[in-house]
């Protein structure tokens, strides 16, 4: 009795809210109480269902996103802590994004270089018509996506289409909804100086990077978002390594998945027991 009257109150709570965010969302009204009305949208989103495309309120524009939960966390990460964030001594860098997901990383990058060009990478179908969306909901140009999974050679490899921020190359031997992608490699963007490169690709990032060794020179700042699954060897050595050899100064900060004893247990979320953020800066 007593789950049932709770369920019901969540579902009028959802109710109540979704109608708020809907008057938000499509015509901005509630501006004056603006800070209590981006509250409220956290505690709407917190509530959504996972793995359902909905929208949302974003530096005063709609935003698009697949996965309530994913969009939180990635907002935060950008937009609050904004870790993306790096000096540049010219107001058009060249920045690439490889694993863009909805395309929060492109908003916040032209947020504080409006003028900066952008290559961006993605192979998600569906994840991608999202990025587009808000690409054009924000009305920003010199943005160029591709298609495509980042490897270490052209091919077409099985993608696994996780519906969030988690899609990746199939070779964890991931459930569910499995693709099919062209691969193009990373090297052949790097023979240009590169202001920022930004690579978070579930896992693909140690192949990818053993490819470009000869082409990081070019690169000026480095961010990396080591995954670290299960059922396959840990390889962080090889990329401190390599940023190490091409001149590189790294900073860590775990993040996601956590485990606060793991001398004694070790958690795992979404075939993962690690993530790790790695910050490069050339020495």
């Amino acid at each position: 009795m007593v789950f049932q009257i709770k369920k019901i109150i969540k579902a009028i709570l959802l109710l109540i809210l979704n109608i708020i965010s809907k008057l938000y969302i499509e015509f901005g009204y509630f501006s004056t109480f603006k800070l209590l009305i981006e509250k409220l949208e956290y505690q709407r989103l917190k509530l959504t269902k996972r793995y359902k495309e909905g929208t949302s309120r974003l530096n005063g524009r709609k935003v698009f996103f697949s996965d309530s939960a994913s969009y939180l966390f990635i907002k935060e990460e950008l937009f609050d802590k904004e870790i993306y964030k790096f000096e540049c001594n010219k107001t058009n860098p060249l920045i690439i994004d490889a694993g863009a997901n909805i395309g929060l990383s492109i908003i916040y990058l032209k947020t504080i270089y409006p003028s900066a060009e952008i290559i961006a990478f993605e192979p998600d179908p569906v994840i991608l018509n999202l990025c587009k969306r808000n690409i054009e909901s924000f009305g920003l140009e010199n943005v160029k996506l591709h298609q495509n999974a980042l490897w270490n050679e052209e091919k077409v490899l099985k993608f696994y289409s996780e519906g969030a921020d988690g899609g990746r190359i199939e070779s964890q031997g991931a459930l569910g909804d499995v693709i099919e992608v062209k691969t193009i490699r990373l090297r052949e963007f790097l023979n240009q100086k590169v202001d920022f490169l930004k690579i978070d690709i579930e896992g693909a990032e140690t192949v990818v990077l053993e490819d470009c060794v000869d082409k990081l020179h070019n690169v000026d700042k480095l961010f990396i978002e080591y995954h670290s699954f299960t059922n396959t060897k840990q390889d962080l050595h090889k990329i401190l390594e390599i940023l190490v050899n091409a001149g590189f100064r790294y900073n860590i900060q775990h993040i996601g998945v956590f485990s606060a004893r793991p001398l004694i247990t070790i958690n795992y979320y979404f075939g993962m027991d690690l993530q790790l953020n790695i910050f490069a800066v050339k020495l």
